[in-house]
């Protein structure tokens, strides 16, 4: 399994362009977002109903959570936060906007930032590094955090 800085060092190839690294800043936290937000919405089994807020959105997020944890404990402690955060924005938006409006506002939001990502990469002149390895969908939000300033 790679470290984190290798991980850190690879996707940072991609992301040289100023404006490329501003637009990920912004729209990185928004697909993380619209994700957790689609998984939250996927109807779960009836032996997760007696559990509150076990959903496919929890286990996605305990999932990515390992997978952080194994690189950084920092970097997990930092990614738990956020993801907590996310997660209660979600289940009070859904709450209030209603099922299908929350589908339709995650949909813009998943949409919108990709595009707008593209439109980086484009700029950049890369590809994107998950074209090259899924992986670096979850190392996306690192690197946004890293950039923000919060080191392992």
């Amino acid at each position: 399994m790679r470290t984190l800085e290798q991980w850190m060092s690879e996707y940072s190839e991609s992301h040289q362009n100023r404006t490329n690294q501003i637009i990920h800043k912004f729209c990185v936290p928004l697909i993380v977002f619209s994700v957790l937000g689609y998984f939250y919405v996927i109807p779960v089994p009836s032996a997760f109903e007696s559990t509150a807020h076990l959903n496919w959105c929890t286990l996605a997020m305990f999932g990515a959570l390992i997978f952080y944890a194994l690189l950084s404990l920092k970097m997990f402690a930092a990614m738990l936060v956020e993801t907590v955060i996310m997660y209660l924005m979600i289940a009070h938006l859904h709450q209030t906007i209603g099922h299908l409006n929350f589908i339709y506002f995650n949909s813009a939001i998943f949409v919108l930032s990709w595009v707008v990502q593209l439109v980086g990469h484009k700029i950049e002149g890369k590809k994107p590094s998950f074209a090259k390895d899924l992986a670096f969908l979850l190392i996306g939000p690192l690197w946004v955090l890293r950039s923000l300033g919060i080191k392992n």
